[in-house]
């Protein structure tokens, strides 16, 4: 469907003819500035743990409230952009967030914070199954870097996050978070332009005289949907993981090795950047050497590093969680882009799906480990994630994908 879409927009004079590298670095920079804000909210916990003598538990919830209003509505979401494409919601799905922010910045209590951070999450649920559709529709073919050049900018915003953080708000307090809203009004103003862009490609199709078709898997259905399976799985231990660290790695340096939680904040800051380094580099990887090896790589080559991590001094850990945030993250962008050529008739869908699921496993992560965290202590819950990335041995499993395209 995609080839087929780029094939009607070219020679068009407002339209990029292949790849549309313009497009692709606003809606990555438009993800970089998402993410940049919804990764204040971990960010913020030690404050807000402080403030209102939360427990860990209600920590977990917080982010469990944010991480399923972020997920739960995406496939859908992403099957109705299939069928009937919203340019300008990506834009409106910005002022959600607009909302939230202002709403979390003077939260006075737990459930005005719930509320806040809910309101966020709905602006990222509209967001990204759209935004992957149009980063898609921008490839020119190139797939596999149009989703690394998308989600390095989210990547990138979940690392500047916290240095923020660190700057303006744990030094100013809760109300500093005001300030972020900046950052949502203009990703509104740039999504309003990818909104024009958009529509304008919608415009084309439809006077277009060739019929909207999508391309094909050559895999069997009952191939399809183990494939799929294994990918959830994937899914599961490289965000459950990843969920301890964004939530717990600022209180785990702080209990084990005493530092402050400014320090704390560089030192997450420092896993989330290398992070956003290693979804790029999983992006030229995948396209080179397969998206299966890159997912393979990603989850179990981390295993060993991360297994590491419980046993070394401050300085190892900081090393160590670069090593693993390089690592690990490689795989989502070749996941994502695998899930389509799986599906490639439902890539909003597909999107909605897997970001959703990355952002509901994530938040059920955090929960269950800041429950664990009450009940044992924040180092046991450590050791327990690092076991994680051994489940990406099955990735073995996953067949080699071939999309044919349709006539």
């Amino acid at each position: 469907m995609i080839d087929n879409i780029l094939n009607k927009i070219k020679g068009h004079p407002h339209l990029a003819e292949g790849t549309a590298y313009s497009i692709l670095f606003t809606i990555g920079s438009c993800h970089l500035l998402n993410d940049m804000i919804q990764s204040v909210i971990p960010a913020l916990y030690p404050l807000l743990k402080d403030k209102f003598g939360f427990t860990f538990a209600q920590i977990g919830v917080i982010t469990l409230v944010f991480q399923l209003t972020s997920s739960v509505f995406q496939p859908f979401i992403g099957n109705y952009a299939d069928r009937h494409p919203q340019p300008y919601s990506l834009a409106l799905g910005m002022c959600f967030t607009l909302a939230g922010l202002l709403a979390l910045a003077f939260a006075p209590g737990f459930l005005p914070l719930l509320l806040s951070v809910a309101l966020i999450g709905c602006g990222s649920s509209v967001f990204h199954p759209e935004a992957s559709r149009v980063a898609q529709l921008a490839s020119g073919g190139k797939k596999s870097l149009a989703q690394s050049i998308f989600q390095v900018g989210g990547n990138g915003g979940s690392a500047i996050g916290p240095l923020l953080a660190a700057l303006i708000v744990i030094p100013y307090g809760q109300h500093a978070v005001a300030w972020f809203a900046l950052a949502a009004m203009l990703a509104s103003l740039l999504l309003t332009r990818v909104g024009y862009w958009y529509s304008m490609v919608l415009a084309k199709i439809k006077t277009g005289r060739r019929k909207r078709t999508a391309g094909t898997c050559n895999l069997p259905e009952k191939t399809v949907r183990m494939a799929l399976g294994i990918l959830v799985l994937m899914i599961f231990s490289k965000y459950f993981f990843n969920a301890c660290m964004t939530s717990y790695f600022t209180f785990y340096l702080i209990d084990k090795f005493g530092v402050s939680v400014q320090e704390s904040q560089y030192c997450l800051f420092a896993y989330l950047a290398a992070f956003a380094v290693g979804t790029l580099a999983g992006g030229f990887l995948g396209d080179r050497y397969g998206r299966k090896y890159v997912i393979l790589f990603s989850i179990l080559g981390a295993a060993p590093f991360t297994l590491a991590l419980p046993y070394l001094n401050l300085f190892g850990t900081i090393v160590m969680s670069i090593i693993t945030g390089l690592i690990i993250a490689s795989a989502f962008s070749a996941i994502v882009v695998y899930a389509t050529d799986l599906r490639p008739d439902k890539v909003g869908m597909i999107a909605g799906v897997f970001f959703g699921l990355m952002f509901g496993l994530g938040g059920i992560g955090s929960a269950f480990f800041g429950w664990l965290a009450d009940m044992t202590s924040i180092e046991f819950i450590f050791k327990v994630s690092t076991w994680l990335p051994l489940l990406g041995i099955i990735a073995i499993w996953l067949p080699d994908v071939r999309p044919n395209k349709a006539k």
